[in-house]
C-alpha cells in the first residue's frame, strides 16, 4: 500500500473549480513514486475513507476561495488545515473535505501528516479549462505537492534513524 495520497477535488467541466484535478494531473505526468497514490476524487464523497485510511499522509488539492488573487497556491498543513476546514465554506468541497476529514478522525484514521493545497478560483461557470491565472498556478500547485511529499519522506526518514 501507499504511504501517501494525493487527491486531487473538483469538477473539471466548471472551469477553475476543476482546478485540483488539473494539478493532480500535473503532478502525475511529471512525478512517478511507488509511495503515492494518485486519486482523482471528483466532487469527492465519503466513500474515499477506504482509500485514505491507513495512510501515512493526505494531500488534497482544491480549488478554495480565501479571498486572495485567482491563482493563488495557499498551502495550509495538519492543525491549520484543520482549522480551515472548521472555519470556512469557500466551495461546498472544502465542506464535504471536512466531512471526510472527520469521518477518519472519528475512526481513528486520520493520517499524521495532511495537508490541503488550495488555488484560488476566478471562475465557476461551465468549460473545460481553467481561466489563466488558476492554468498558471496549476504547475506551482504540482511543484507544492511535490515540495509537501518531500519534506515528509524526510521527517520520517529522521524519525525511523532516531
Amino acid at each position: 500500500m501507499a504511504e501517501f495520497t494525493v487527491l486531487g477535488i473538483g469538477n473539471d467541466l466548471l472551469q477553475d473549480d476543476g482546478a485540483g484535478i488539473h494539478a493532480l494531473r500535473r503532478f502525475t505526468s511529471t512525478q512517478q513514486h511507488t509511495d503515492v497514490a494518485a486519486i482523482d476524487g471528483g466532487t469527492i464523497g465519503l466513500a474515499l475513507m477506504s482509500e485514505l485510511t491507513g495512510r501515512g499522509g493526505i494531500v488534497v488539492i482544491d480549488a478554495m476561495r480565501l479571498g486572495k488573487p485567482p491563482g493563488t497556491v495557499t498551502v495550509l498543513e495538519g492543525s491549520d488545515m484543520d482549522r480551515c476546514l472548521r472555519n470556512h465554506s469557500g466551495s461546498a468541497h472544502e465542506v464535504s473535505i471536512s466531512d471526510l476529514m472527520d469521518a477518519l478522525r472519528l475512526s481513528d484514521a486520520l493520517p499524521p501528516r495532511r495537508a490541503l493545497i488550495g488555488i484560488e478560483p476566478k471562475e465557476i461557470e461551465w468549460g473545460t479549462e481553467p481561466t489563466a491565472g488558476v492554468a498558471a498556478a496549476v504547475e506551482e500547485a504540482s511543484i507544492a505537492i511535490q515540495t509537501v511529499l518531500d519534506r515528509w519522506r524526510q521527517e520520517i526518514n529522521q524519525e525511523d534513524a532516531a
